[in-house]
């Protein structure tokens, strides 16, 4: 990160205002990966990013994460303070439980982005595209 920014503690920002930070950190590595595979329309763009940014598709990576002990102790505890931050509002398409995993998600990318955890950051990035990717393949 250059210099021109001002550093943020992560670790005493909201949930919800890391989870602002890790949609748009998130959404700017899907929009590469579906260049890098030669999508160039822009309808054709927004379809295919769907199956990776939805709701329903980042609680499912965070389910299945979970569920192979992927994250360490310190991430747990950021994806519960994401999963119980409370927005006030929930998308006409998703129930609540996804939508809340879906911000820990988020909240999760946001907390590593700003701690300038790189590596752990891609790592985990890189595994949800992959995990999306073979959900796909598997419908």
């Amino acid at each position: 990160m250059t210099e021109s920014f001002k550093q943020v503690d992560a670790k005493q920002l909201n949930s919800l205002a890391l989870a602002y930070m890790g949609d748009s950190v998130f959404d700017v590595y899907i929009r590469h990966h579906l260049l890098a595979l030669g999508a160039v329309r822009p309808n054709q763009l927004h379809n295919q990013a769907k199956r990776f940014v939805s709701a329903k598709a980042q609680a499912k990576v965070v389910l299945t994460l979970m569920e192979e002990e992927f994250f360490s102790e310190e991430e747990i505890a950021v994806l519960k303070r994401g999963r119980n931050a409370k927005s006030g509002t929930v998308p006409k398409n998703t129930d609540v439980q996804t939508y809340r995993y879906s911000t820990a998600f988020e909240a999760l990318i946001g907390y590593h982005y700003l701690l300038e955890n790189k590596e752990r950051m891609e790592t985990i990035i890189f595994t949800a595209i992959r995990l999306s990717e073979e959900q796909k393949g598997g419908k």
